[in-house]
């Protein structure tokens, strides 16, 4: 059993930092210290992919230009499709509801043929992620959830970790996702003395399984499997007593 932070960080080869995890079901926030999960400093946001999925529908039956009878028939996998293609991460959240001419309408066919438009709809799709009021949540935003992990760390460790803040999970490849956290994060750190820098690498929505298979490759790691053997003689409960 591993940590998936301290796993989306070995995929970066790092074993100190912070992990910012976007998934399908939770987002996470983990700071991690010479490969130690530091509990205290460690959140969590319920919002995630299936989350803004959801939110992306209703989104778009509240518009007028797409037929309703062809948005009540998406299916949660067309939805994800539609929104890993058209959606992206506005830097200027608010400007860009103002400004109607500051986003480019895209086009999406679904299996059966109709075509769906979306507007606005494109950038406010993964907005929650920052304002999860926008879900009726009151709960602070993914990059406020990182400033207060990130606070929790000791002081002597936190310059380094500030250096090594990498994105994980499906969720955190909308475009526009990386610059939008460093530019929040710097945000509240204003005046500290301290630049943030994002790592985002282009893999990262598979990081922590390749974190996974990094770890678990290392001598190590060896003698803490459980084997065949000792799970046909005690069972699967024996998995709380070996780890």
């Amino acid at each position: 059993l591993a940590n998936t932070g301290f796993l989306s960080l070995c995929a970066h080869g790092r074993v100190t930092g912070l992990a910012v995890e976007a998934g399908a079901a939770m987002s996470h926030v983990t700071p991690v210290w010479e490969g130690q999960t530091l509990r205290k400093g460690t959140r969590s946001l319920g919002v995630a992919g299936d989350h803004l999925s959801r939110h992306l529908h209703q989104l778009l039956l509240q518009q007028s230009h797409t037929e309703p009878s062809a948005l009540q028939a998406l299916t949660k996998k067309v939805l994800t499709q539609l929104k890993e293609q058209c959606c992206y991460v506005s830097l200027d959240y608010e400007g860009d509801l103002q400004e109607e001419g500051s986003h480019h309408p895209a086009r999406f066919q679904t299996p059966d043929g109709c075509w769906i438009t979306l507007g606005k709809e494109r950038f406010c799709c993964p907005e929650p992620l920052f304002r999860p009021e926008l879900l009726q949540l009151s709960c602070p935003g993914l990059h406020q959830l990182a400033w207060q992990s990130l606070h929790t760390v000791p002081q002597q460790a936190r310059r380094h970790v500030l250096g090594n803040i990498v994105l994980s999970g499906g969720s955190s490849m909308f475009p526009g996702f990386p610059e939008r956290m460093c530019l929040e994060l710097n945000l509240l750190f204003r005046g500290a003395g301290v630049h943030i820098e994002v790592l985002a690498s282009p893999r990262r929505a598979t990081a922590a399984w390749a974190g996974g298979s990094m770890a678990a490759s290392l001598s190590s790691f060896q003698h803490t499997w459980m084997t065949k053997g000792e799970y046909q003689e005690h069972g699967a409960q024996y998995v709380h007593t070996k780890f």
